[in-house]
């Protein structure tokens, strides 16, 4: 007699066969079955790929908090030369990818890369360059509080952008996630308010703000070209394009603006030190941050940074005596909670660009297909086929769960 399969299948994938709903199920939701399968459930979202990409996203954002401490003992000391120490970082990049790049034989040799390609990357080289420097030059201008909000519009541009160029299709858990994360970025901001922490200028608001923005569509449009490059053509590729434009760009802006700000410093071990720290920590965040592109989305990346303020200011009630409010936990873990909600389930590309890379992708970047679970269920489940016979399968797909259903005959 003929009876239905049903395979859970989550992210990453972790199959279960079963005879069938228990009675008292709904129909195909098997999350209401029992308690057991409740904890079952939940071993599936919180999985130890979940966990990883949790860390390394925070692991960026400790890099960008060490960047943030940088610049502010460097702030307090005189110094304020954003483009020198943007120039120090995509020197690093030069001097160790795009020296990789040199070394290549073949179609990935760099020749072949700026033959036909090089146009391109001048102009993420110089979308990249931009989007740090109007985001520093910000400052100068606005709030703290201002720049916090509105750099958080750096998401949904993302999300539009990711939408219509990545083809990436986004569930109501995602949008839910997302909504959750900001609502944790207004939790940090009223935490900064009640510790009178709205520090900088405010003397050409709009301007700031302005400047906010664009630094917030530019980085939007950096990420995206960044998430298509590396899955499809490779992250070496993509951090030595970047160290040759972004130092030749960086070098020419910083010779033509801040010339006289670099002669003026006062050079000693502090500032050198200073210097050194955040070039290392700029370099450690572009080379880490491919690797967790690749593994998620420029869209769950930039939500693990929104960590990065909170970070910043545990760091400073130690450094800079900082006024502590428990709002600041609460932050903390909404925004973690909203990051876990958009990465429990996978986004959805119905067609994929091919690369050299595809079969690296992981299950948030590809539609998931009955031959690979079948692959990946075991010798138990769906691995083992019939000799001899053709099998029909059906996918049938929910907002926040999968089912695989498959017909199969029993002696």
């Amino acid at each position: 007699m003929d009876k239905e399969k049903y395979v859970y299948v989550g992210l990453p994938q972790k199959q279960k066969a079963m005879e069938g709903p228990e009675r008292g199920a709904l129909p195909g939701c098997e999350c209401c079955s029992s308690p057991a399968a409740w904890v079952r459930a939940s071993k599936d979202v919180l999985t130890w790929r979940l966990l990883k990409t949790i860390s390394m996203g925070q692991a960026l954002s400790l890099l960008i908090c060490g960047t943030a401490v940088s610049c502010q003992y460097l702030a307090e000391a005189g110094v304020e030369t954003p483009m020198m120490q943007s120039f120090l970082n995509y020197a690093l990049l030069l001097l160790t990818y795009t020296a990789a790049l040199c070394c290549r034989k073949g179609d990935g040799n760099i020749w072949q890369i700026l033959k036909t390609r090089w146009w391109k990357y001048l102009l993420m080289g110089l979308t990249d360059v931009e989007a740090n420097y109007a985001v520093v030059k910000a400052y100068q201008f606005t709030t703290l509080t201002s720049i916090q909000l509105l750099d958080c519009f750096v998401i949904p541009v993302l999300m539009v952008l990711s939408w219509f160029f990545l083809k990436t299709r986004y569930r109501p858990v995602h949008f839910v996630g997302v909504a959750v994360c900001l609502l944790g970025v207004g939790a940090m901001v009223g935490a900064d308010l009640l510790a009178g922490r709205d520090q900088g200028s405010t003397h050409a608001v709009l301007l700031g703000d302005g400047l906010v923005l664009v630094s917030a569509a530019l980085y939007a449009v950096s990420n995206v070209c960044q998430e298509y490059t590396v899955k499809n053509l490779g992250r070496v590729e993509f951090l030595g394009m970047m160290g040759l434009f972004g130092t030749a760009i960086s070098g020419v802006q910083l010779v033509v603006l801040e010339t006289n700000a670099v002669a003026a410093i006062k050079w000693d071990l502090k500032i050198a030190g200073l210097f050194v720290a955040y070039a290392l920590c700029m370099y450690g965040l572009y080379s880490c941050m491919p690797l967790v592109v690749k593994m998620t989305s420029a869209t769950a990346v930039n939500l693990s940074l929104l960590t990065a303020d909170l970070f910043s200011l545990f760091c400073g009630l130690f450094l800079f005596h900082y006024t502590f409010s428990g709002l600041y936990i609460v932050s903390f873990v909404v925004i973690t909670v909203g990051f876990i909600m958009f990465n429990a389930v996978p986004t959805h590309a119905p067609h994929p660009p091919p690369g050299p890379e595809e079969e690296d992708k992981t299950p948030s970047e590809e539609e998931v297909s009955p031959q690979g679970l079948r692959e990946e269920v075991g010798p138990q489940g769906l691995q083992e086929e019939e000799r001899g016979e053709e099998r029909e399968e059906s996918c049938f797909r929910r907002p926040v769960v999968t089912y695989v259903t498959e017909r199969c005959t029993r002696m």
